[in-house]
């Protein structure tokens, strides 16, 4: 296995996930602890009689954290309400107090002492309570009332609880019971469905020795929030491996498990991947769920720890060196807390990274490209980076001239994700003008979802084939919350990521796109083998057909181009015939244009410009050719009167024919009766008389 400095930034550490330096930084003297808000995503620090906040996400190093004052007294554990006008603590075992912040009035809610210990609370966004109160003997759920200071019950649920797990962005909350803990009441509380109950479940374990029976930790159950969906990671420490649940409305479904190499692990998602970290092995597995896969998409490695691009200022990059010297070794500490979904805090230290992948180095690991496309289709942290990635392995694949078998595959994936990219309603983005006017046509907050299917449809959904393509989003069934190398030229890839960042952009690749970033790049090096461009670009549009995209027609100018340099006029044709080159005005004159050397082509774009009924078109060429009579009968037909009279009486005097000339005189004085009141008139009526 490999061995890395865990503080080590150097370009030769390999890594597919790192913490984001500088941290968050909360060793603020004379303070008790660290907690998470995770429904108002505030780290949260008491001290004797006040809280300080910090915002998640927001840099803390020239930002003061807010204040509270929350009186005297022991802190369990501290939340704000999600409207953030009162503050609930709890005190004790017994305990919870309540903070108005616009008075400062408090008010305590207690339970039982003698049969019952608060194990938690949690503030909600559901429509029928505010609060939940997690006790031993079952939860209560209450509406707080500001104004009164006071709080209702709005039901009590009993049950014995040994402990729970929650968490806001999934709205999901488990109960653990029974002698092993491995017995499961589940509660949604939703926003848009009120408070969804699922199914009693009880959890697999493996059994150990003859008269031992191991007993499940809170720690080692997982609720996790994935493209919309709602997974459960439980450690199975005598198995060593991680089961898998899905929740759905009417059931509870076990997936499958994952293996885990060490006999602590902790669980993060960020951008819809989950992280395993092995504690002790010092390494973290990567999984995938979107196609229902439970194989890791990378091997292990590492966690290293890496400086912001952003932290130029000489103050930030004094404070990252001093904090990376500082964790030199320290990666995967005892004293490390993995805060839903993405932050690792440490307690001892006061600080809170942030986890990122690096999904650049995710690719470059893969010899399956298809397959490492369709990962960064689905992601999105960083649009313009991944799309500009996508790109550039997009190009590396035809540069090295992989079987068109695999371009095929990778074709797929891209058009898929564009064509799913449009039926979710979004709105392509913008692009540069290419010299035509043809255009081509996350999860959400857990919050505004709910519980609304069951698990009688299909689990795997539509996912059946290997590089089929699906929204990364929920279904109705589900239960809602919301090796390649870079191209060589850096020049060109910076350029490219900021044109695309100046977009309002997806991951998903247009048709635009495709020809600006890829084949018109590549053209100029693939010069030597312009029959596998066109194989390449061959299967693009294949793949396009099937999902019915609209092209942009400079595409199939480069391939009429790409097989006339090749001398291919036969395949052309072919192409035409078969509309696999689309018919467009562009397209039908540059058949006119290569006709110059091959009558068959320019007979094709000829047709191609009746067909598209460009009629002031077909006249032009028709005049161009010499043949004035067959070009005047057609503006006769169709009423063609956009093309000047002094053409037709050039080329027909030109003929030194007076009675074509004459013809065409009339047919101008008939059609057009201020034909008569111009120069044009009186000069050809001259040139007849001397004919004549």
């Amino acid at each position: 296995m490999m061995q890395t400095r865990a503080g080590s930034s150097r370009s030769d550490a390999l890594s597919h996930a790192y913490i984001q330096n500088p941290p968050i930084r909360c060793n603020i003297p004379e303070t008790r602890g660290l907690f998470y808000d995770d429904g108002n995503k505030l780290l949260l620090s008491p001290t004797a009689d006040q809280v300080l906040s910090w915002k998640v996400g927001v840099p803390s190093q020239n930002n003061p954290p807010n204040s509270d004052l929350t009186g005297e007294g022991p802190v369990l554990s501290i939340r704000y309400s999600l409207d953030q006008k009162a503050i609930a603590i709890q005190r004790s075992i017994h305990e919870v107090e309540f903070r108005n912040r616009e008075t400062g009035l408090t008010f305590s809610r207690k339970c039982k002492q003698d049969s019952e210990r608060i194990l938690g609370f949690f503030w909600t966004d559901c429509p029928t309570c505010d609060i939940v109160l997690v006790k031993t003997s079952g939860i209560e759920l209450l509406l707080y009332d500001p104004e009164q200071n006071s709080l209702h019950v709005v039901e009590t649920k009993k049950l014995s609880v040994n402990w729970y797990v929650y968490t806001h962005e999934s709205r999901m909350l488990l109960l653990a019971s029974g002698m092993q803990c491995t017995v499961f009441s589940g509660y949604q509380f939703s926003a848009a469905a009120g408070i969804v109950r699922l199914p009693k479940f009880e959890m697999s374990m493996t059994k150990s020795e003859a008269n031992s029976k191991p007993v499940l930790s809170s720690d080692d159950v997982h609720i996790v929030t994935v493209y919309g969906r709602i997974y459960c990671l439980q450690f199975d420490r005598v198995g060593m491996h991680l089961n898998v649940y899905r929740f759905y409305r009417d059931a509870v479904v076990e997936q499958g498990s994952i293996p885990a190499y060490s006999i602590r692990v902790a669980i993060s998602t960020v951008d819809n991947v989950i992280l395993s970290h092995q504690l002790d092995a010092k390494v973290v597995m990567l999984y995938d769920l979107f196609l229902d896969s439970l194989n890791p998409i990378s091997a292990p490695l590492p966690l290293l720890l890496k400086g912001s691009s952003g932290s130029n200022s000489r103050s930030i990059s004094e404070v990252s060196d001093s904090i990376s010297s500082a964790y030199e070794g320290m990666i995967y500490s005892d004293n490390w807390n993995f805060l839903v979904p993405d932050l690792i805090c440490d307690v001892e230290n006061g600080l809170v990274w942030k986890i990122c992948l690096d999904v650049e180095a995710i690719s470059a690991s893969s010899s399956d490209i298809p397959s490492i496309l369709q990962f960064l289709q689905c992601r999105r942290s960083d649009p313009a980076m991944i799309k500009a990635l996508c790109l550039a392995i997009t190009r590396t694949l035809i540069l090295e001239r992989r079987p068109i078998s695999v371009i095929a595959r990778a074709m797929d994936v891209l058009v898929a994700s564009y064509s799913n990219f449009l039926r979710s309603g979004s709105t392509p983005p913008a692009t540069q003008n290419t010299g035509n006017d043809q255009s081509t046509a996350g999860s959400g907050v857990a919050s505004e979802h709910a519980i609304t299917g069951t698990a009688t449809k299909s689990i795997i959904g539509d996912s059946s084939s290997g590089m089929s393509m699906h929204s990364p989003s929920t279904s109705d069934d589900e239960m809602n919350p919301e090796e390649s190398e870079k191209l060589g030229d850096k020049s060109l890839e910076s350029s490219v990521s900021q044109l695309l960042a100046s977009h309002d952009t997806s991951v998903a690749t247009s048709p635009d796109e495709m020809y600006l970033f890829v084949f018109a790049l590549v053209e100029d090096e693939m010069s030597g083998d312009p029959a596998y461009l066109v194989s390449v670009i061959v299967e693009f549009l294949r793949s396009a057909s099937r999902e019915k995209l609209k092209m942009n027609p400079d595409i199939y100018l480069m391939m009429n181009q790409l097989l006339a340099r090749s001398n291919q006029h036969a395949n052309i044709a072919l192409f035409v015939s078969n509309k696999i080159i689309e018919p467009s005005k562009e397209v039908a004159m540059q058949l006119v244009d290569f006709g110059q050397q091959n009558y068959k082509i320019r007979k094709l774009g000829m047709d191609m410009l009746r067909q598209l009924s460009l009629h002031h078109d077909y006249v032009s060429v028709l005049l161009q050719d010499g043949y004035y009579l067959e070009a005047l009968r057609c503006a006769r037909k169709y009423k063609v009167i956009t093309v000047q009279p002094a053409l037709f009486l050039e080329a027909a005097m030109a003929s030194n024919n007076a009675l074509h000339l004459a013809a065409v005189m009339r047919f101008f004085s008939d059609f057009a009766p201020s034909f008569k009141t111009t120069l044009d008139y009186g000069r050809y009526q001259q040139v007849l008389s001397e004919l004549s």
